[in-house]
């Protein structure tokens, strides 16, 4: 870790954390259940674009998460202040989309859970539009069952309402953050079995409803879809592990 990253993320712990606690007046529950040392991944439900923040700013260690590339790629006063935000309170700059882009997504949160950290994703894919919880992707089973890290399933309550989707300043309201207990995944099987991914998910997903309390949908919270990609989908007749992450 860089210097001016080291500065950052203290920086970040020392004067945005206690700002966020005023403007959000958050209610956290179960820091307990997050381990304090090794390899953890933190699956979240995802509502609003703070939800991010949220997390690694009120969780009781660091925590890492993907971000869009545009936040570290800015040029002048504004670049250099979106890059040491963003990149102190732990995001990784990704580039959007499916295939090898979210392949390469997922390997960089391997390095990290590799290296003994602990990452947040977001099975959902991306955030939901109308509050019900959407069926999750396999990426987080891949990450957990290659790992060996444990799952602490997440749930975030009134981001919503502090920036909701399309808004570009965050409001004042009241955010609960849970962690549940940590999941050991690697009874499922290997990340190499597709069966294995999609029931390792299906079980961390079923532990961030009874935390949200959240309707489930019941299906992939899916962007709408050319012709083209209809078709890909319906011969692919599975949720590949590449289209697990979709960074904010």
């Amino acid at each position: 870790m860089s210097g001016s990253t080291k500065f950052a993320t203290v920086l970040s712990r020392a004067v945005v954390t206690p700002l966020a606690r005023l403007l959000w007046r958050p209610r956290i529950v179960g820091r307990r259940n997050v381990p304090k040392h090794g390899a953890v991944i933190l699956a979240s439900n995802h509502r609003s674009f703070i939800d991010s923040p949220a997390i690694t700013l009120m969780a009781p260690r660091k925590v890492s998460f993907l971000a869009k590339q545009e936040y570290f790629t800015g040029t002048g006063l504004r670049g250099a202040v979106s890059r040491a935000f963003f990149g102190g309170i732990g995001a990784i700059g990704v580039e959007r989309g499916a295939g090898s882009a979210a392949q390469h997504a997922l390997d960089l949160g391997l390095e990290r859970l590799e290296a003994g950290e602990a990452f947040a994703i977001y099975p959902e894919g991306t955030r939901s539009l109308d509050g019900r919880l959407y069926k999750g992707r396999t990426g987080v089973a891949w990450l957990a069952l290659t790992s060996g890290a444990p799952v602490v399933p997440v749930a975030l309550t009134g981001t919503e309402d502090v920036q909701p989707v399309g808004s570009k300043v965050p409001r004042f309201a009241k955010v609960t953050i849970e962690f549940g207990k940590p999941l050991d995944l690697s009874s499922f099987g290997e990340a190499s079995s597709g069966r294995a991914r999609r029931h390792a998910t299906d079980a961390v997903m079923a532990a961030i409803q009874e935390l949200s309390g959240q309707e489930p949908a019941n299906a992939y919270n899916n962007p709408p879809a050319s012709i083209v990609e209809r078709v890909k989908q319906v011969l692919r007749r599975d949720d590949p592990t590449t289209a697990a992450v979709e960074p904010d």
